[in-house]
């Protein structure tokens, strides 16, 4: 059943997870479909999976969402986890690959606010791009560059453009788009609208709509000297 406050945050479970994303420990649970393991990773990242699938399972069991985990993983070390809190909060966009990428950010900025201070040993510490790169910027934020990510079941269109952005190295992912359909999640038609002219979304889209106020912005990035490209 999906919890219900009143009043918002007065829940301690609640105000805990606004203010820190990062997810407690807790027994190991089994997954609840069986499936035949393809170009499976090895053993020892096995664990990974075990632990994303945990989190997916914990999130069912207690109302907080749907059954989608996540861990980020640096040096063999986990540094970040998540799972789908949708129903908890409220907010469609609290995916289990948000939520770790928000906590992994969170255990490596070693600064509560980062301001204007890009300091070395930050995710915001420059690096440069890579070899063959399409990339125009020649630098770029390292962001999460070195961690890869397991998840129980693949990403929707919005968590995949989330680990882009992040510049995770690798994704590892459980069960497939289909899969997630068949338990009332259809992801797949997300990744196949995108792949259509704007006019023909299912989304009303509106493009170029007063272009030039919008750009008015972009000039203004443009311009700035100091400006941190991410």
């Amino acid at each position: 059943m999906k919890p219900h406050y009143p009043d918002g945050l007065s829940n301690p479970t609640r105000r805990t997870f606004f203010t820190c994303t990062a997810v407690t420990m807790g027994a190991a649970a089994t997954g609840a479909f069986a499936a035949t393991p393809v170009n499976a990773p090895p053993e020892g990242k096995r664990k990974f999976m075990e632990e994303a699938t945990r989190l997916a399972t914990e999130s069912v069991e207690k109302g907080w969402g749907g059954p989608f985990g996540a861990v980020i993983v640096k040096d063999g070390e986990i540094i970040g986890r998540g799972q789908n809190r949708v129903l908890l909060t409220g907010c469609p966009v609290y995916h289990a690959e948000i939520t770790a990428i928000m906590d992994a950010s969170h255990r490596l900025n070693p600064k509560a606010l980062l301001g204007s201070d890009y300091g070395a040993g930050t995710i915001l510490d420059m690096i440069p791009r890579e070899p063959n790169s399409p990339d125009p910027v020649p630098q770029r934020a390292r962001m999460l560059k070195g961690c890869e990510i397991y998840i129980n079941g693949a990403p929707c269109p919005m968590c995949m453009s989330a680990i882009y952005w992040s510049r995770i190295d690798h994704v590892y992912f459980g069960a497939s788009l289909e899969d997630t359909s068949r338990i009332g999640f259809d992801d797949a038609f997300q990744y196949e609208d995108f792949a259509k002219p704007w006019e023909k979304r299912r989304i009303a889209v509106t493009p170029n709509f007063e272009r030039d106020k919008g750009l008015e912005a972009y000039q203004a990035w443009d311009n700035k000297k100091d400006r941190h490209p991410y």
